[in-house]
C-alpha cells in the first residue's frame, strides 16, 4: 500500500505540473503545485482505503480539496503569489474523468438499446455516474474555496 500511496502522489504531482504549465504561472509555482497535488491526491487515496476510513469518493474528494485549499492559503505568503495560482492546477488531477466518461457512455448506450430493460440499465449507469461526477466537482469547488473565504487576511495578503 505504501508503494501505491507514493505512486499516487507522484503521478498527481506530474499531472499538476502539466496543468500548471498550461496557465503559464511563475516558474516557482510549479513546485508548490506539485506538492499540493501530491498531498491532496494522496490524502484522498488514503481516505478511500478500506483499511483506514473507507470513505466514499465524494466525501474523500471534498476533504482532500479542503486540505489543499488550506495549504494553498497558508503557503501563499511564503510563495509570494495568490493561493489560486497553485490551488487550481493542484485540484485538476482529482477531476473525476472516469465518472464523466461513464456518464456519457451510459447516455450513448441508452440511445442504441431497444428493449426497456437494457435502456433502464444504461440510464441507471448514466444517472449514477453523472450524479457522482457532479457531487465530486461540487465538493472540489466547495472544499477549495472555503479556506480562501475563511482565511481572507492570509489569502489576500499574498497579492499586496
Amino acid at each position: 500500500m505504501i508503494l501505491e500511496f507514493l505512486e499516487d502522489g507522484l503521478f498527481a504531482a506530474l499531472a499538476a505540473i502539466g496543468f500548471a504549465a498550461i496557465s503559464n504561472p511563475p516558474r516557482r509555482a510549479y513546485f508548490y503545485c506539485a506538492v499540493l497535488a501530491a498531498i491532496g491526491h494522496s490524502a484522498r487515496f488514503l481516505l478511500m482505503q478500506q483499511t483506514i476510513l473507507g470513505l466514499h469518493i465524494v466525501i474523500a474528494s471534498t476533504l482532500a480539496a479542503l486540505l489543499v485549499g488550506l495549504l494553498a492559503v497558508l503557503l501563499s505568503p511564503v510563495a509570494a503569489m495568490p493561493a489560486e495560482t497553485c490551488l487550481f492546477p493542484s485540484l485538476l488531477p482529482m477531476i473525476p474523468g472516469v465518472y464523466a466518461y461513464k456518464t456519457f457512455g451510459g447516455l450513448v448506450m441508452c440511445m442504441y438499446r431497444g428493449s426497456e430493460g437494457e435502456f433502464n440499465h444504461y440510464f441507471y449507469l448514466f444517472a449514477s455516474n453523472g450524479i457522482t461526477c457532479l457531487f465530486i466537482l461540487m465538493g472540489l469547488a466547495a472544499g477549495a474555496t472555503i479556506p480562501i473565504f475563511l482565511l481572507k487576511k492570509i489569502s489576500f495578503r499574498a497579492t499586496r
